[in-house]
């Protein structure tokens, strides 16, 4: 894996791990930055692909709490909770408008982030999640942790006391806000994927400048079956804002 400045913020004694490619000399200071919400489990290093797909786009990577390289606190595992490490990590990279992207859960974050610092917020990319934050069932804790984590070696990713807190302390919310910046989301069409037709006419009703991109070979797991289409439609998405300037 190349090396990228590896650093952490500081959020109320919680250390937020994250990745910037600023510090490479091939990274473009100019353009608009893109930070980078992870999912439920995943970890910044798990997106390093997608900073390189975007070079020389400045990029952040983060780690949220309980996750990668940030600490695992024993409290504090809401929607404001997340959101504050992205605060947490905007502060400290200083960063004043960024493109935010987010998949899977990190899509929740990422529009709860929307919700507070919409001025900051070139565009959204979302990724295969609807426009709310989800509570989560205790039988659904245990399936995660020993049919999903411990089978694919995933404990590293994300500590099962994070899963218990994100049980635990999560609320269902909607986060239907209506968003004047450019929007894309991009939905799986085969089974599994989590955007429904309802969900997508949500989308519809809250963005007045929404892009849909779909892909017919993915259901929930766009970034393993066509992370390559994905990645070039992000690109893609990211240039034509910048062209429209």
């Amino acid at each position: 894996m190349t090396l990228y400045a590896s650093t952490h913020a500081n959020n109320n004694d919680v250390k937020i791990h994250y990745y910037d490619s600023l510090e490479k000399s091939k990274s473009d200071g100019n353009s608009i930055p893109l930070v980078v919400c992870p999912g439920l489990s995943e970890t910044a290093e798990e997106y390093i692909d997608l900073l390189e797909a975007v070079s020389p786009r400045r990029c952040i990577l983060l780690s949220f709490r309980g996750r990668g390289g940030s600490d695992t606190p024993v409290h504090g595992y809401n929607l404001d909770d997340h959101v504050s490490d992205l605060e947490a990590v905007v502060r400290h990279a200083g960063v004043e408008l960024f493109h935010l992207f987010g998949y899977s859960r990190g899509a929740s974050y990422a529009l709860g982030y929307a919700q507070k610092h919409k001025g900051q917020i070139k565009s959204l990319i979302l990724g295969d999640y609807p426009p709310e934050h989800r509570a989560m069932s205790e039988d659904w804790t245990k399936d995660y942790i020993h049919n999903y984590l411990m089978p694919h070696s995933r404990t590293n990713y994300i500590r099962p006391e994070a899963v218990l807190g994100i049980q635990s302390e999560s609320s269902q919310s909607s986060l239907e806000n209506v968003l004047s910046m450019n929007v894309l989301v991009a939905r799986g069409k085969l089974q599994g994927s989590l955007i429904t037709d309802s969900d997508l006419l949500r989308y519809k009703e809250m963005c007045s400048r929404l892009s849909i991109k779909e892909y017919r070979r993915s259901g929930h797991d766009i970034k393993e079956k066509e992370k390559e289409l994905f990645y070039s439609d992000v690109v893609s998405f990211l240039a034509g804002i910048n062209s429209s300037q």
